[in-house]
């Protein structure tokens, strides 16, 4: 009984987080959040709609293999950056996909994301590029994102979004939610400066390090409380 339980809480994070993705503009009609079922080489994926529609009653189960195991409905057809990550990160818990469009835009203008606000301290060790433009749709395609995003936190897609792969759901949504906003603070910044990266104060690597917390427990519970919320009282087409 108790385990239901879990699992029942499990599956109604996994369509909040979906559904936060959304609000919080990250993603419109695409993206996509999962989570492993704690102890397997399962996660639970929402069907193929916008993360802002997700149910708990509507969530597939897939394998790393990207098999279909229980539920009714088309997954999206990047599944395969769930599974492939799942199967490379024994550590991850929940994975976010998503497209905001500041992380994007600092894809395009060729600037790496930089620490310039407290809660991008999270990302004091870096985020990759995966500088390839497609969609992820093949296991080998799966494989060489996960191999990009080695054991950090999050890889920017060049001209496709985000991934951000963490120990459990609820941090990897918060984890997908600061990097948009430190990209997008990262580009008022450089247009404030007229362009000139050299002109914005970037956090040192001491300076950012002292900051890497902020995907911490604590962190964390405060975030997922203030997002939750805030995605259930303003549900899509409202």
């Amino acid at each position: 009984m108790r385990a239901a339980r879990s699992m029942n809480g499990l599956r109604r994070d996994v369509a909040l987080a979906n559904r936060i993705i959304e609000r919080f503009g990250l993603s419109g009609a695409f993206g996509h959040v999962s989570a492993r079922i704690p102890g397997t080489d399962r996660f639970y994926f929402p069907t193929r709609r916008s993360p802002g529609l997700a149910s708990a009653g509507e969530l597939l189960v897939l394998d790393t293999e990207g098999k279909i195991l229980s539920g009714k409905g088309t997954p999206n057809s990047e599944l395969w950056i769930h599974a492939r990550l799942y199967a490379a990160r024994p550590d991850v818990g929940g994975v976010v996909h998503a497209h905001p469009p500041a992380s994007i835009c600092l894809t395009q203008i060729g600037q790496p994301h930089r620490v310039v606000h407290n809660q991008g301290g999270a990302f004091h060790a870096g985020v990759p590029e995966f500088e390839r433009i497609s969609l992820i749709r093949t296991r080998e395609l799966g494989d060489l994102l996960a191999r990009k995003l080695g054991a950090g936190l999050a890889v920017m897609m060049r001209g496709h979004g985000i991934t951000t792969a963490l120990p459990d759901v609820r941090a990897a949504t918060v984890a997908a939610c600061m990097l948009e906003e430190s990209a997008g603070m990262q580009l008022r910044m450089l247009a404030a400066a007229g362009g000139d990266p050299a002109r914005i104060r970037v956090y040192t690597r001491e300076e950012a390090e002292s900051m890497g917390d902020q995907v911490g427990p604590r962190v964390v519970e405060r975030a997922w409380e203030y997002y939750s919320i805030a995605a259930e009282a303003r549900p899509l087409g409202r």
